[in-house]
């Protein structure tokens, strides 16, 4: 892969903070860029009226002292606050894997596995979608993951995470044929059914009970230690804006995030410099900065045709609202657009579409689907199945079982299993009948 095309696909990954610190490197960098307009920034002349403003204020407060000093305490816990963010998840891996002694390839691979996770640790989509590299290189890039810290990311389930935490354990109470067994069950584990355990198993009790109280040390979420350090608020700044005009769709792309870059004037002078040093200097940062610019310009069009084109599928969402997303996957887009699925799914990685319905990650508008159980075997995605049971126990006039759900969803033409609600209602981070019976009291 040329120097160009590794810029340019690593731009094309970056959401907006970390993309306006890249632009930001490369003005310091290349004196042949130049920054022509920043509509994030506040002119000085009205900044300076701004703090006439509020100067004004406090000394015709009854105590400016104390409320100046208050604000600027105020002031300061906001900065401090900023300051202190906590690592994301991908964050805390990436910085772990630029350390590891491998080639280019298996890096470039890790680190688009590593921004596939989600916040439990685990896929988003099948790797397997998302590379043209032999399996090989694949399982070796995923085996540098799932031995970073936290141990156990890079897998599909809580299953594989606690198997692949075993394995890369040395000090386990037992083998891993023996550690499996117990791991199969699970619901008996957790109910410290010992005894039953140790029948189906075929081990001791004693053995039994090692293996549990070992597994119960273990993370079967590795990921939710970084989610919990973050604050309920996470503030995002969205690449799009999607506007309606009645059944009309415009794109936008959010200027404000991006500054207007160029190349400087005065240093394309010395591009016909009789003095040869001088002169290969500045061509070769001016063909530089024209580079770094059109890969700009690529990334931006990109996200327009990925964004125009989930419209076009998901034209029912953007009307009707989250209810009605409609099952989409990454080959769908590919396919329509005539790019790889890679350069779907870097796109969609980090990035932000803001609509009508509220901010969403473009990563949402891809879901899987459900099939109906009526006579035209319907599509439902798993987005628009969540939000049906998120309606239906906002709404209940009783405490709905799981299997009450299910039979309501069948209903409405959704076969669902009493489990696969379960799982959807925890997702939603929404109690069982149960719990919800106790918030109530």
């Amino acid at each position: 892969m040329n120097p160009a095309l590794l810029q340019s696909i690593r731009l094309m990954e970056l959401p907006v903070p970390e993309l306006r610190e890249r632009i930001e490197q490369e003005l310091e960098r290349n004196p042949a860029l130049e920054l022509i307009e920043d509509k994030n920034t506040v002119p000085l002349n009205e900044a300076e009226t701004h703090r006439k403003d509020v100067y004004e204020y406090f000394e015709t407060s009854s105590d400016p002292g104390r409320r100046g000093q208050q604000a600027a305490d105020e002031h300061q816990k906001f900065i401090e606050g900023v300051l202190t963010r906590p690592d994301t998840l991908q964050e805390h891996l990436l910085r772990q894997l630029q350390l590891e002694p491998v080639d280019d390839e298996l890096k470039q691979i890790a680190e688009t596995l590593i921004q596939n996770l989600d916040d439990d640790g685990f896929h988003k989509e099948n790797p397997q979608t998302l590379f043209v590299q032999p399996q090989e290189r694949i399982t070796e890039a995923i085996r540098l993951v799932r031995g970073l810290e936290p141990a156990g990311t890079c897998t599909s389930d809580y299953r594989e995470s606690l198997k692949v935490q075993i394995a890369l354990s040395d000090d386990a109470p037992a083998d891993m044929e023996e550690m499996e067994k117990v791991l199969d069950e699970l619901e008996l584990l957790e109910k410290e059914k010992y005894s039953i355990l140790a029948k189906k198993t075929g081990l001791d009790e004693e053995d039994v009970q090692l293996i549990c109280e070992y597994i119960k040390k273990l993370s079967p979420f590795p990921g939710r230690a970084f989610a919990s350090r973050l604050d309920e608020v996470r503030y995002v700044i969205p690449d799009i804006r999607v506007v309606r005009d009645n059944d009309e769709f415009s794109i936008n792309l959010n200027d404000e995030a991006f500054p207007v870059l160029g190349i400087n004037q005065c240093f394309e002078k010395f591009g016909d410099s009789d003095d040869k040093a001088a002169r290969d200097f500045a061509r070769d940062n001016i063909r530089e900065a024209r580079l770094f610019i059109n890969h700009l310009s690529q990334r931006s069009q990109t996200l327009i045709r990925v964004a125009n084109a989930i419209i076009e599928f998901q034209r029912s969402f953007f009307i009707n609202g989250p209810k009605y997303l409609a099952p989409l996957t990454l080959g769908d887009i590919a396919k329509q657009l005539n790019v790889h699925e890679t350069t779907v799914s870097r796109t969609a990685n980090g990035k932000y579409m803001q609509t009508e319905w509220g901010i969403f990650e473009i990563r949402y508008f891809f879901t899987n689907s459900i099939s109906g159980a009526g006579a035209d075997r319907s599509q439902f995605s798993k987005e628009s199945v969540k939000e049906i049971i998120r309606e239906i126990i906002a709404v209940e006039n009783r405490l709905l079982s799981d299997q009450d759900i299910s039979a309501l969803l069948g209903q409405k033409g959704i076969a669902l299993a009493r489990r696969t609600v379960a799982k959807y209602r925890k997702e939603l981070d929404m109690g069982s009948s149960y719990n919800r019976k106790l918030s109530v009291r």
